[in-house]
């Protein structure tokens, strides 16, 4: 094995174990972003989020708040552990809120999708105050956290229970790997989330499109043995695509359903121009 390729490994199998002395964490600069930690959007321990801010004077005048919601099944994760994307993203000069929330088996659908729905309305709130817009409030995620933000993205009754105004919406939702049409499901962990057999079509992104999505871009491996990039990510870009909504569909070839996300980091970026992409959409500049 060489050396790039234990590189490789070793990150993939701690992203999927979500340790806290992520090895990413680790690796990545900490001099180019502001980090305010632990600020409460619920009452419950599990509904908090940090938020990521370019250094003063880095950033344009009002840039993109990014809500990125990280994946577990919806039974694992801490926010913590996803620092990388965090600086990933604010050293470009995005603003980035990371929230945790509640987890299954004690919390079963819809309440991650109402913790999400929260923490989206937070970001709202505080624009101003985090130096962003409520105009450019853009969803995002990663595997279970791309189901989340689409969610939140495509089904406006989540951020209407939240209490968010009708005139405010996402202006953008970014998914990557994210599970959005997967009914049956075969997952144990994800049975348990979705109360499987007795889960409802209601309950998958795909059936939320309409032309008043906002536009989207969708990012997911060629090869993923998680969720099905060809149902999910294509079939959802399709979907969005046949409604007018503009829509942006990529396939990596050299990253899975871990690396994907990992390869936002400075020292995978050559896995995958994922990061580089998500800037293009967002139109910021690459700050290095």
């Amino acid at each position: 094995m060489t050396r790039r390729a234990g590189v490789v490994a070793a990150i993939g199998a701690w992203l999927s174990g979500c340790s806290g002395a992520g090895v990413l964490n680790a690796l990545v600069a900490g001099e180019r972003h502001e980090t305010r930690q632990g600020i409460g959007y619920g009452a419950d321990p599990r509904q908090q989020l940090d938020v990521y801010q370019p250094k003063p004077g880095t950033a344009s005048t009002k840039p993109p708040i990014l809500v990125f919601f990280y994946g577990g099944s919806w039974t694992r994760g801490e926010r913590a552990d996803y620092r990388f994307v965090g600086e990933a993203l604010a050293s470009a000069g995005a603003i980035v809120v990371i929230p945790d929330y509640r987890l299954s088996p004690q919390f079963r659908y819809p309440e991650f999708v109402r913790d999400s729905a929260a923490a989206v309305k937070w970001a709202f709130d505080h624009a101003a105050e985090i130096g962003g817009s409520p105009a450019n409030v853009v969803v995002m995620g990663h595997s279970a956290g791309g189901y989340n933000a689409a969610m939140v993205a495509l089904d406006r009754r989540w951020l209407d229970a939240a209490g968010l105004s009708r005139e405010l919406a996402p202006a953008a939702f970014i998914g990557l790997a994210g599970p959005y049409d997967f009914l049956p499901i075969d997952n144990r962990e994800t049975q348990v989330a979705f109360r499987w057999p007795d889960t409802s079509p209601d309950t998958q992104p795909i059936s939320h499109v309409t032309a008043r999505a906002p536009r989207s871009l969708l990012l997911a491996a060629i090869k993923d043995d998680l969720v099905n990039p060809q149902r999910s990510t294509v079939g959802l870009g399709d979907r969005l695509k046949a409604v007018g909504v503009q829509t942006q569909v990529k396939l990596y070839p050299r990253v899975n359903h871990i690396t994907l996300l990992a390869a936002v980091a400075q020292p995978l970026r050559w896995l995958a121009p994922v990061r580089d992409d998500i800037l293009s959409f967002l139109e910021l500049p690459d700050r290095g």
